[in-house]
C-alpha cells in the first residue's frame, strides 16, 4: 500500500471512530459506558484469551515472559476497573451550592493511542478502558511488532461487543504494520494522543497540535539505607528488576547502597539471586557491542541474558539479575541509563546524603521526573527525597515495578504510564488515568456577592511593607 492510500485509510478509520464517538456520548448512560468498560476488561481478563495475548506478545516481539504478561495483564486490568468503579463520567458529576457551579462529565472525542511493544496487550487494554468508560472511541497505533497482540485483543473486544450489542468502530488500530506517516496522521487528526513508549513519539506527540498525554523515560534509582531490613530490600529489589524481565518503566536500572551496610547488602542481594560483577568494561562492552543495546539481552530470561553476555560460567547457579559496580554517570557511562534487561547499576554511597547526590545526578542525566525507590525505617528520607529530587514518586518500602504503576497495597492509581511532569518534558505529573479522558462543562449561576476588602487581603503585608 502507497502512502496516500494508507494515510486515505488512516484518516477513513478516525472518521469511523467520530462518527461511533458521536452517537455512543448522544445515546449514551452511565450504564452503557460501564457495561463498554467491562467489555473491554473481560476481553482481556478472561483466562484463555489473557494466556493467549501474554504467549502472542512474548512469541511476536521477543521481550519478557508468558507468565509475568499474564499476571500483568490480569493484575493492571482488574485494579483499574477496582479504580472507575462507581465513578461518574456520565451527565451531571457534581452540584455546589456555595459557588453556585454544576459540573457535567464530556468526552473528549477520538482518543488517539500511541502503544508499545513491552506491553502490547496490557497498555492499549488500559487505553481503551479508559477511553470507553468516560464516553471516547479509541484508535490504537502499535509498534510493528506490537501489532499481532493488538489485532488479537481488538478481535476479543468486538467479540464481547457483540454479546452486548456495542459499536465495534468504538475501538479500532490504524491499518497494517503501521507507519511513522500513519502515526503522524493519527495524532494530527484525533481529539487526544495518548503516548507511552518512545521520547520520538512523544515528541512527535507534544508537537502534533493535537492536545497530548504523554509520559517520560523511565531510569528508576532505588536507595538502601542503613535503617532497612536488608533482605526485605534485596527480596523486593529482586522480584520488582526480573519481573517481565525489566521491560517495564518501573523496573530498577541503578541500586545506590550507603557504605555502612554496603557489604551486607551485596551478601542479601546474593541470597536473593543478585550476582554483583566487579568487571564493569566486560558488561559495557558486551551490552552495547556497537554504541546500542545488544537485543540478545533485552527483556530476556536470565539464562539467555547470561549467555549473550558471556556470564553463564561466571556467576553462581540459579542468578536472575546482575549488579554491576559502578561510579559513573552521563553520556559516556551507559550503565547509568536505562537498559531494559536484567542488569543494574551499583553504587556505593558515603552516606544517605551522598545517596541523595548520587541519584540526583542519576536523573539529571536521564529519568527526571519518573520516581525513585527508598528502603528505609526513616520515613523523613521520603520526605527528604520528595523535597529534593526532580521525581513525581518516591516509592518507600516496596517492589517497585509493581508499586510505581499502582498496587493493591498502595493507593496510586492503575496504570501503565507514568507521567514525570516539567522534569521529564510532561503536562502530567500523576499516573494516566481515567479522569485525564475526561472533561467537563460547568453551569455558572449567580450566588450571593464574596467581595473582600483590601485590608482583609492586604492587612498583614501592610504590617511588614507599610502602604
Amino acid at each position: 500500500m502507497n502512502a496516500p492510500d494508507s494515510l486515505a485509510q488512516t484518516d477513513e478509520i478516525v472518521a469511523r471512530a467520530r462518527a461511533a464517538q458521536k452517537m455512543y456520548e448522544a445515546q449514551g448512560s452511565q450504564e452503557r459506558y460501564d457495561r463498554a468498560a467491562q467489555a473491554a476488561a473481560w476481553a482481556t481478563m478472561e483466562p484463555a484469551r489473557n494466556r493467549h495475548l501474554a504467549g502472542l506478545a512474548v512469541e511476536t516481539t521477543g521481550l519478557g515472559n508468558t507468565a509475568d504478561k499474564i499476571t500483568k495483564n490480569h493484575r493492571k486490568t482488574l485494579g483499574l476497573m477496582r479504580d472507575i468503579a462507581g465513578q461518574k463520567t456520565y451527565g451531571v458529576i457534581s452540584e455546589d451550592a456555595e459557588t453556585g457551579i454544576t459540573r457535567i462529565a464530556r468526552a473528549m472525542g477520538v482518543i488517539g493511542a500511541v502503544v508499545p511493544s513491552t506491553n502490547p496487550a496490557a497498555t492499549p487494554a488500559n487505553n481503551i478502558i479508559n477511553a470507553l468508560k468516560c464516553g471516547n472511541s479509541i484508535v490504537l497505533s502499535p509498534s510493528p511488532k506490537g501489532v499481532p497482540a493488538c489485532v488479537a485483543l481488538l478481535d476479543y473486544v468486538h467479540r464481547e461487543f457483540e454479546k452486548i450489542g456495542e459499536d465495534p468502530n468504538l475501538v479500532q488500530m490504524v491499518p497494517g504494520k503501521g507507519s511513522k506517516e500513519q502515526t503522524q496522521r493519527l495524532l494530527e487528526t484525533a481529539d487526544l494522543i495518548v503516548v507511552t513508549g518512545s521520547q520520538n513519539n512523544v515528541r512527535r506527540a507534544y508537537t502534533s497540535g493535537t492536545p497530548a498525554l504523554a509520559v517520560g523515560a523511565g531510569n528508576v534509582t532505588v536507595i538502601v539505607d542503613e535503617t532497612c531490613d536488608l533482605d526485605a530490600a534485596a527480596e523486593k529489589i529482586r522480584a520488582s528488576k526480573t519481573f517481565d524481565n525489566a521491560t517495564s518503566c518501573s523496573s530498577e536500572n541503578a541500586i545506590v547502597v550507603v557504605d555502612a551496610v554496603y557489604d551486607a547488602f551485596l551478601a542479601a542481594m546474593a541470597r536473593a539471586g543478585g550476582a554483583v560483577v566487579r568487571d564493569e568494561a566486560r558488561i559495557v562492552s558486551a551490552l552495547w557491542p556497537d554504541g546500542h543495546l545488544n537485543r540478545s539481552v533485552i527483556a530476556q530470561d536470565a539464562d539467555k541474558m547470561l549467555r549473550a553476555l558471556g556470564m553463564e560460567n561466571d556467576v553462581p547457579e540459579g542468578t536472575e539479575y546482575l549488579a554491576v559496580e559502578t561510579s559513573g554517570i552521563g553520556p559516556g557511562h551507559p550503565l547509568s541509563g536505562e537498559k531494559l534487561s536484567r542488569v543494574a547499576a551499583l553504587y556505593r554511597a558515603a552516606d544517605f546524603e551522598d545517596a541523595v547526590a548520587v541519584t540526583g545526578r542519576i536523573l539529571a542525566h536521564q529519568g527526571a521526573g519518573h520516581s525513585v525507590g527508598l528502603h528505609s525505617q526513616d520515613d523523613a528520607r521520603a520526605v527528604t527525597l520528595g523535597r529534593a529530587l526532580p521525581t513525581c514518586r518516591v516509592i518507600v518500602n516496596q517492589a517497585h515495578c509493581f508499586a510505581t504503576g499502582g498496587a493493591f497495597n498502595n493507593g496510586m492509581p492503575f496504570s501503565l504510564s507514568m507521567g514525570c511532569g516539567s522534569w521529564g518534558g510532561n503536562s502530567i505529573d500523576d499516573n494516566l488515568h481515567w479522569k485525564h479522558f475526561m472533561q467537563t462543562t460547568k453551569i455558572i449561576r449567580e450566588i450571593p456577592v464574596r467581595e473582600p476588602s483590601l485590608e482583609e487581603v492586604f492587612g498583614d503585608y501592610w504590617k511588614v511593607a507599610g502602604q
